[in-house]
């Protein structure tokens, strides 16, 4: 049997990690604020975001994107897999 998925939309933004990041959706902030959100370094000095989610915390490396789903839960998505499942859509 064949499935395919279901359509959604979601919210979402590149995170570059770097003092170039231009977009800070609310949602991200807020979570920053709240501490289920929050700034890592790796032993290589880079930095990284821990986001906390139901099944544990997850990093987003730089490049990677955020999406915060419609059940608002946020994780992260490497770019590779991000840029092959989702479309931007029209606003």
């Amino acid at each position: 049997m064949k499935y395919r998925q279901k359509t959604a939309v979601i919210e979402a933004f590149k995170w570059t990690g770097d003092h170039d990041q231009t977009e800070d959706p609310i949602w991200i902030v807020e979570a920053i604020r709240a501490n289920t959100v929050r700034f890592g370094y790796l032993e290589d000095h880079s930095v990284v975001l821990l986001i906390d989610t139901p099944e544990g915390t997850r990093r987003a490396n730089q490049g990677d994107y955020v999406i915060r789903g419609a059940n608002k839960k946020i994780v992260p998505c490497a770019a590779s897999i991000f840029e092959a499942t989702y479309e931007a859509v029209p606003e």
